[in-house]
């Protein structure tokens, strides 16, 4: 058995403490990535102690992890409304928290989920912080397979630099939803509201990893303990 490094401790107290905010009868958005699957498992240890919830999951990966946990599941047909949602996030923007998602290729999902959840709380460790978004990370693009060419070069003409994305062994990455991914390397974004609004206006894009205004409270496991950040005050916090 591998020892976890700092990084994966600091996520898992995260996680750990995301799992603990539920309640018994709670609709629950289950994440994609490898912060939310830490907050799966730490969801189904609860619902093993006898924790009542129905999970709504972001992807096909996460409603196997699910059900082989033993999380009832249901879809966003049986369910309108979502009391919380749990998810990682690639980057979290200090001040707005503004949020890069999409690297394990579900942004499209994570964000119907996100946009019908009561709070939308995002777990991450320190090293996701940035001052402003695309300082590390590039913004996954789901386009369509049809003419994704031409959705390429509609980005380059943004200074998205996109590239497809592709699995390990260089075949194109292939959503849950059947379509591509093309990574684009912005830099530091200026104005993140205004480049989603760019790429929600170009034909082919059918979503991006730009969640602006989205995300409730952000929990950081940090050496010192869990943070949680709060949209409304976003300078509060507390451990």
């Amino acid at each position: 058995m591998s020892v976890p490094n700092e990084q994966d401790r600091l996520k898992q107290a995260a996680a750990d403490w995301s799992a603990e905010q539920l309640r018994d009868g709670m609709i629950v958005g289950l994440g994609s990535g490898s912060t939310a699957a830490m907050a799966v498992d730490a969801i189904g240890r609860r619902v093993q102690q006898g924790l009542r919830i129905v999970g709504i999951p972001t992807s096909e990966q996460t409603a196997e992890q699910a059900h082989q946990l033993g999380i009832p599941l249901a879809t966003l047909g049986e369910y309108q409304h979502i009391d919380i949602d749990i998810d990682g996030a690639d980057e979290v923007e200090l001040g707005t928290l503004n949020l890069i998602k999409g690297g394990g290729g579900n942004q499209l999902r994570e964000k119907i989920v996100a946009k019908a959840s009561k709070c939308f709380v995002v777990i991450v460790d320190q090293s996701k912080l940035v001052h402003r978004l695309g300082e590390k990370f590039k913004v996954p693009v789901e386009v369509a397979q049809f003419g994704w060419q031409a959705t390429a070069r509609a980005l380059e003409r943004l200074s998205g630099r996109p590239g497809l994305r592709r699995t390990n062994t260089g075949e194109p990455f292939i959503t849950d939803g059947g379509n591509y991914i093309l990574d684009c390397a912005f830099g530091p974004i200026s104005s993140p509201a205004d480049l989603a609004q760019e790429l929600d206006s170009v034909v082919g894009v059918l979503e991006h990893g730009l969640f602006i205004g989205m995300a409730g409270k952000v929990a950081i496991g940090a050496a010192d303990g869990i943070r949680v950040l709060r949209r409304k005050s976003s300078a509060s916090s507390e451990a």
